[in-house]
């Protein structure tokens, strides 16, 4: 199976750039696409000074956008987008195919001084629930936002599940590139599943931080390796997931089957 990594900065409404890299990602046999956070929106730090009417007209346009780039080019689109409901924001990851819409409300928001989802977000605090889940072309996959990877039980659907591949849209800066590199080849190889990282590019300025989103979109393998990987522009990755490399890694190492005999004894 074919996908697609999407490196981006904010797109506004009136942008092509959708259109165009569907049409390539449509010539190229893929069937899934993912894009980064704050994509669909701007940034959180502009977000916030955003009217709550402007930032639904926004997201209402760019999921009509997908549907109608889904139907097109028979793709599927995972991104990060905001919700609006009663004047409340909601942080959600999207799935948008040729014939559904499905929402993911995310689960952990980063809550620091100087990036706050948390407190501006409407997102409900409550008992760990699985990540979305869906199947395309074989492949079982499940989406996590970039901050939601961090947290062990995020993680224990990816083994209960049987998941293929692990989807995380992320808006990484601050130079944390080692530090998102180790945490998910060590999440990969663990899991012995592939992890599709779509990061955002750009800058965002403010009277304290220089915020440079630095892109390094990459595909791990099951084995914990990196086997592809982005700059820090804009640009596009096509990726071929290998059936046979997950079931290798599995076999080989084993850890599915250590669970599944101490499993089968509770």
């Amino acid at each position: 199976m074919r996908c697609a990594l999407l490196q981006l900065p904010s797109i506004g409404m009136g942008s092509n750039k959708l259109e165009n890299y569907a049409r390539v990602a449509h010539q190229k046999g893929v069937k899934l696409v993912l894009m980064g956070e704050y994509l669909l929106n701007p940034f959180f730090k502009e977000l916030i000074q955003t009217p709550v009417s402007m930032i639904a007209e926004q997201s209402a346009h760019q999921i009509e956008t997908l549907k109608s780039l889904a139907e097109k080019y028979d793709l599927v689109f995972v991104a990060p987008i905001v919700t609006v409901k009663k004047k409340e924001c909601t942080k959600t990851i999207v799935k948008v195919g040729p014939r559904s819409v499905t929402y993911y409300p995310q689960q952990f928001l980063i809550n620091y001084p100087h990036w706050n989802e948390e407190k501006f977000y409407n997102n409900p605090l409550e008992a760990v629930k699985p990540p979305m889940i869906f199947a395309v072309a074989g492949f079982k996959f499940a989406v996590m936002g970039g901050f939601e990877t961090h947290f062990d039980p995020m993680w224990e659907a990816v083994e209960t599940k049987n998941i293929d591949v692990v989807l995380v849209p992320s808006a990484s800066t601050f130079e944390s590139h080692n530090r998102w590199r180790e945490l998910l080849k060590m999440r990969a190889f663990t899991h012995n599943c592939y992890i599709l990282r779509a990061n955002r590019v750009g800058e965002y300025f403010d009277e304290k931080h220089a915020w440079k989103f630095y892109g390094d979109s990459m595909v791990v393998s099951p084995e914990g390796e990196i086997e592809a990987d982005l700059g820090n522009t804009e640009e596009l990755l096509i990726v071929d997931l290998d059936r046979k490399a997950l079931s290798e890694a599995r076999k080989g190492w084993g850890f599915k089957e250590a669970l599944r005999k101490r499993n089968a004894r509770i």
